[in-house]
């Protein structure tokens, strides 16, 4: 699934799942967690994302790194784990997150272009810019948008819009990139020329409207927008 991009002004990119791994910070207390480590990381995101949109649906708004931390809470209490210093640990190693592998390389070939870039995340910037910095991709991140400044989460309409706003571009100038179909059809129910990063080939939601381009991996990113 791919069809052509054009004019497009600046790549807007979702943080966690998309540019880095959400599962890696589970991964650095395998040795805590044993065999319990995936379940654990997979209910961890599961309820970390149901939160946001409940919360949304209850005008009840807590920062990201609130929602994470009540998400892991679950998420251990569910798997019989009481462990008051790895739950802090998990925690810190959300601010710690590795970046998958293609993303230093894309996100330099699109900078070095002259091609606006940003993210735009449910992320609260007290997360997001010590991921961000950690990670070494900074330098080719232009904006980092959290969607505090709106106090609602994706895939509310007015978070893509402060994308617009912060770059100065109109919805139909930007490509954006998620891993998470929901975001992805969110994103272009807004009216973004959207790339659905399936990392995980998983099922397209059947949901109002639909990405213009599916991949496996960023890579395929810098062709779609023009950039050699």
């Amino acid at each position: 699934m791919i069809n052509n991009f054009s004019n497009i002004k600046a790549c807007v990119f979702d943080a966690y799942g998309t540019l880095f791994d959400v599962h890696s910070a589970a991964a650095q207390h395998s040795h805590k967690l044993g065999k319990l480590e995936q379940s654990v990381s997979e209910m961890w995101r599961s309820k970390q994302l149901q939160y946001t949109w409940l919360r949304s649906l209850m005008n009840a708004y807590d920062e990201f790194w609130t929602i994470t931390g009540d998400a892991l809470d679950y998420a251990l209490a569910s798997h019989g784990v009481e462990d008051d210093e790895l739950r802090k640990n998990m925690m810190n190693a959300y601010l710690q997150l590795s970046c998958f592998e293609e993303v230093p390389r894309v996100l330099k070939a699109l900078k070095d272009s002259g091609m606006k870039t940003a993210i735009l995340s449910n992320g609260s910037p007290n997360m997001l810019d010590p991921v961000v910095a950690n990670s070494g991709v900074a330098s080719c991140i232009d904006a980092c948008i959290s969607v505090d400044e709106v106090k609602i989460f994706k895939p509310a309409a007015i978070v893509y819009q402060l994308a617009c706003d912060r770059l100065g571009v109109s919805a139909n100038e930007v490509s954006f990139q998620s891993s998470n179909c929901w975001d992805a059809i969110g994103a272009a129910h807004f009216g973004f020329q959207v790339v659905w990063c399936n990392r995980y080939g998983q099922q397209l939601d059947r949901l109002p409207a639909r990405p213009q381009a599916e991949v496996k991996d960023l890579d395929a990113l810098p062709p779609l927008v023009g950039v050699a």
